[in-house]
């Protein structure tokens, strides 16, 4: 049986499929359908984003289980900003780059014990058009002052974390299987799978 994850990023899907090695499902991308689906990332939560990615693939690959991911940073200081929009924080054009760069300059003035900040990943597994389970993985840590890594993708490089004294990005990919948002969200749905019998 296949289990579809609802994205195109391929630095995140190598990360998935690393992280569900064992199911008895085979773990395609979006990237390895035949059929073109549109997708709109309307919705107001990490959740309602993942939903949606979910259904839209569902609705035409309804036998199969699927996945839909959405993640992002929460900033304490900036109420929780980028959020939702952390991939698009920096505009239409935006890029890891910018985007990291944006937010350091609105935490310019901060202090570094006020830059608490929280990676979230919500997943909708969705089959036949219909949702059978919600899952949830966070990750806390701090804001740096300086972008530090080459591992990684997204905010990885500006999201420090005190225990390793590294940011994410200087983290090995098997330390961040182990400990990243989307691992732990991940890692429960390989639970979640192997407790139902599929057919």
């Amino acid at each position: 049986m296949r289990l579809i994850v609802a994205t195109k990023n391929n630095s995140k899907f190598r990360e998935i499929k690393q992280i569900l090695k064992g199911t008895p499902f085979r773990v395609i991308s979006l990237k390895q359908l035949r059929k073109a689906i549109r997708i709109r990332e309307d919705g107001r939560s990490f959740c309602e984003n993942a939903l949606k990615k979910a259904k839209a693939v569902s609705k035409a690959y309804g036998d199969d289980l699927v996945v839909g991911e959405d993640s992002g940073i929460e900033v304490t200081h900036l109420r929780d900003k980028p959020g939702i929009f952390s991939k698009r924080y920096s505009g239409r054009n935006s890029t890891d780059l910018k985007n990291n760069a944006k937010l350091l300059r609105e935490l310019e003035e901060v202090s570094f014990k006020h830059r608490t900040a929280r990676f979230r990943c919500v997943l909708a597994v969705v089959r036949n058009n219909k949702c059978v389970r919600i899952i949830e993985g966070t990750l806390e840590g701090y804001i740096s002052g300086t972008p530090k890594g080459k591992g990684g993708f997204g905010y990885d490089p500006v999201f420090y974390l005190p225990r390793y004294k590294k940011t994410v990005a200087q983290l090995t990919l098997r330390q961040k299987n182990k400990i990243s948002h989307r691992a732990k969200a991940f890692r429960k749905l390989k639970v979640y799978l192997g407790q139902h019998r599929w057919k």
